[in-house]
């Protein structure tokens, strides 16, 4: 079998060394090397050049991106939304508030606003609870009416509904 191996080789049992032809293999290894290197600085240089572009990515965009799915950041939006609903058409009144009742006015919106946004974080919303806090906010104000405080107390309510079927 070794024979067999040999003839299918083309190799002799006693091969001439011909110092030509060392030569050309010499020369085709190191053809053959240089090209792999130049493949491998190719390669290499492909790597520098995508390189940059990933550190040239924004930081602020890619922290957005994973703040946005985030728990905390949707209740912070959800907060601010609630805030921003609460507030809607009470600047007049606010200001015609004694700095005393403007505190505690404030003061109870902004408790207002985190347990309303905690009722909008469970699974089941408690409306009921949302009108009832939405009301005893604004009987704060002096000389409330009854029908504003209804009213008011509805729009707000219904708004406030909408951000959660958003988010």
């Amino acid at each position: 079998m070794p024979n067999n191996l040999m003839e299918k080789l083309n190799i002799s049992e006693n091969p001439e060394i011909n110092p030509e032809s060392s030569n050309i293999e010499k020369e085709n290894v190191v053809e053959e090397e240089k090209s792999i290197e130049q493949v491998q600085e190719q390669d290499s240089e492909k790597k520098k050049e995508t390189l940059p572009k990933i550190e040239q990515a924004d930081p602020n965009k890619l922290a957005g991106l994973a703040a946005q799915s985030s728990p905390a950041s949707i209740s912070k939006k959800r907060e601010a939304e609630i805030d921003k609903i609460l507030s809607e058409g009470l600047n007049d009144i606010y200001l015609k508030m004694s700095p005393n009742k403007r505190e505690e006015f404030r003061v109870k919106g902004e408790e207002t606003t985190k347990k309303i946004n905690e009722l909008l974080g469970q699974t089941k919303i408690k409306v009921k609870k949302i009108i009832n806090l939405i009301k005893a906010w604004l009987k704060i104000i002096p000389g409330v009416n009854k029908f504003f405080l209804e009213q008011e107390t509805k729009l707000k309510t219904d708004k406030i509904l909408k951000i959660k079927k958003n988010l």
